[in-house]
């Protein structure tokens, strides 16, 4: 009776990756027959028109959801560019407004323009793309990618910088 042991089970399935490997190039998307990829390492943003960068006043953020109803953003005309921004004056930004930390809606302050999370005191910075300033969270508020259409003046949600907090994907 052949005895299989650890080391012919590492043999055989380092044969079968190899193998496995060798069908797919790196880099290659596979696609079903319909046309849709399947490999894709992103998913594929909605694009969404929030406002008219006309309306929106400065320092006041404007609630929202994207990329679904699931997921609450704010949009804020900052009054002087911002890195990020967008708009006739590239200070239009915007962000999740779910905490890092531990998903907790942050909430804009106008006086430090900031987002501060009340239940255990993380502050972000809405005019450095999100950046966690202090508290328990470890990561940046997620930004919402946003354009400019000079044409109607429209303000877009087009995609998401970051991981929305208790995600896998952005994209459900």
């Amino acid at each position: 009776m052949s005895r299989f042991t650890r080391r012919s089970f590492l043999k055989l399935s380092g044969g079968g990756l190899a193998i496995g490997a060798s069908a797919v190039t790196p880099g290659q998307v596979l696609a079903k027959p319909g046309g849709e990829d399947i490999g894709r390492a992103t998913l594929p943003y909605p694009g969404r028109v929030i406002t008219q960068a006309a309306s929106l006043p400065v320092n006041r953020p404007l609630s929202f959801n994207y990329p679904d109803e699931s997921s609450p953003c704010a949009l804020i005309r900052m009054g002087r560019a911002t890195p990020g921004g967008v708009g006739p004056e590239h200070d239009i930004v915007a962000y999740s407004t779910l905490c890092t930390h531990m998903g907790c809606p942050v909430l804009y302050d106008p006086d430090t323009r900031d987002f501060k999370c009340p239940c255990h005191f993380s502050v972000f910075d809405s005019e450095k793309t999100g950046q966690m300033v202090t508290g328990q969270a470890t990561e940046n508020l997620p930004s919402i990618i946003l354009s400019y259409d000079s044409q109607d003046d429209s303000i877009s949600a087009i995609g998401v910088d970051g991981l929305i907090y208790g995600r896998q994907s952005n994209i459900l």
